[in-house]
């Protein structure tokens, strides 16, 4: 059997310890296979703004909320990309989430021709913490190439 080329790993970053040990493995694969890395937040447009009454948004609306999204991740980025090391392509990517985050990750792995996603078992936010990772279980039922989930 051939073995399948991993031209680009698709990691989701929320902050979470989780993801910071996925996105390690990430690029210690990537390395090996000469992968770009692309490290992705998904911003969540919709139910943002849903839970303040407004059904839909203006473009200027959008930019600020992801200027106000990459003041928080871009020391998750700078940190990922530091422990990865300088000798890998990375990529880092703020991407709008007017789906649920499963929905955004599968699209954009979808679009972004994505050979292998590698993401943290379980995220950062509240309930869903209790839960076996509810994004990751998603991800892995719906994605459209290979998942690998790190605990």
């Amino acid at each position: 059997m051939p073995e399948q080329k991993i031209s680009r790993i698709l990691v989701p970053i929320d902050g979470s310890e989780n993801a910071f040990r996925a996105a390690s493995f990430a690029a210690d694969m990537a390395r090996r296979y000469g992968s770009e890395l692309v490290l992705a937040y998904a911003l969540e447009i919709n139910p943002t703004l849903s839970a303040i009454g407004m059904p839909g948004v203006s473009a200027q609306e959008i930019k600020r909320l992801k200027e106000v999204a990459r003041k928080e991740v871009d020391p998750w980025f700078a940190r990922t990309i530091k422990e990865g090391g300088s000798d890998l392509a990375v990529r880092t990517e703020i991407i709008e989430s007017p789906l649920s985050l499963v929905g955004t990750i599968i699209d954009y792995a979808e679009k972004d021709a994505v050979d292998l996603i590698i993401m943290g078992s379980r995220g950062r936010t509240g309930f869903k913490k209790l839960l076996l990772g509810s994004v990751a279980s998603g991800v892995v039922t719906y994605a459209p190439c290979p998942v690998m989930v790190i605990k």
